[in-house]
């Protein structure tokens, strides 16, 4: 790294040398091979800014996964060094830190090589891929980061050693803890809806019972009506008339039969079996019964009924080794 070719940098040495701060075989300035930069950069910051500093006064490091930025305070030329975050931190934090640490700063700002100024937004990791100045007050620092693939190769073994110790610390500590914590919510959870659904079971017990009576009585009365029904029959067709009369009689009444099923499978959608016609004829008993006053609140019991079976089913997942697989989305 070359000394910046300004016109008063004599002078600075000679008042230096003269004060007997700075010696000519000092190690103030560090001397690297670098190329020097551009003249566009040296002629917008010669007319902004009093003191254009060697680059050497600043110097931008990789350590243990960070940037490090060494800069010397205005207040009392002291060296310090800042803490990098290239995937968090951003040109505000850096510059408030750096206000934080020495109150004399009353201007900073970054630009770029062009003496465009760097948005306070933008990340680090960003502002490391390039050349910048440093604008502290009426002091200008030339920063050269190091190289773009040091740091993208180091910071990113880094990283992947930063995530893999986290997850490994996350099994052996959180996990059967967080665990135990999930397990212990979901059976409070499942106490609770347990608690709000038990008076609504018994209701439905209740209605349920009664609609399935009711369902009885119809069945035996059918089996009633069809036995009058074969009894009169009898009665027509040995007694009172003979079967060439009945015969058509009883073609009509099972004709009529058959279209009656026939309307019911129209009706509901469903085949006429016996068992089927039973539980159709409870269930709507029961959806009656419930409708009416002081009944019972089906919405709200299968909303209960559904959240329990949720709940349970997570309490299986939790504490079967086999079944601990992430819950379905829907």
């Amino acid at each position: 790294m070359a000394l910046l070719p300004l016109k008063r940098m004599p002078e600075i040495a000679w008042s230096l040398s003269t004060l007997g701060i700075w010696r000519p075989n000092s190690s103030f300035y560090v001397f690297h091979k670098r190329r020097p930069p551009s003249r566009s950069l040296v002629r917008f910051f010669a007319s902004s800014a009093k003191d254009l500093v060697p680059d050497g006064e600043v110097s931008v490091e990789w350590r243990r996964g960070s940037a490090v930025l060494t800069v010397p305070l205005p207040s009392r030329r002291e060296r310090c060094r800042f803490t990098l975050r290239p995937l968090s931190s951003t040109v505000a934090a850096l510059l408030q830190e750096m206000r934080d640490e020495d109150r004399g700063i009353d201007r900073a700002a970054l630009h770029d090589k062009d003496g465009t100024r760097i948005a306070s937004s933008t990340l680090v990791s960003s502002l490391l891929r390039d050349e910048f100045c440093l604008v502290i007050n009426d002091q200008v620092f030339l920063v050269r980061p190091p190289e773009q693939e040091a740091v993208q190769e180091e910071g990113e073994s880094c990283l992947w050693s930063v995530r893999a110790r986290v997850q490994q610390l996350y099994e052996a500590l959180h996990v059967d803890q967080h665990r135990l914590e999930e397990e212990g919510r979901l059976a409070r959870e499942a106490e609770r809806i347990r608690a709000e659904l038990e008076p609504l079971e018994e209701r439905r017990r209740d209605l349920l019972l009664r609609a399935r009576r009711r369902s009885t009585a119809l069945a035996w009365l059918g089996l009633a009506l069809m036995g009058a029904q074969f009894g009169v029959l009898a009665r027509l067709t040995w007694w009172e008339y003979s079967w060439d009369i009945m015969e058509p009689v009883t073609y009509f009444i099972t004709y009529g039969t058959t279209v009656a099923m026939y309307a019911y499978f129209v009706l509901t959608r469903q085949e006429y079996v016996l068992p089927e016609v039973y539980d159709r004829q409870t269930l709507f008993g029961f959806h009656k019964s419930a409708s009416k006053a002081g009944g019972l609140d089906v919405h709200k019991y299968n909303a209960l009924r559904d959240a329990l079976a949720r709940v349970e089913a997570d309490l299986r997942r939790l504490r079967d080794p086999l079944l601990r697989t992430p819950a379905p989305t829907s």
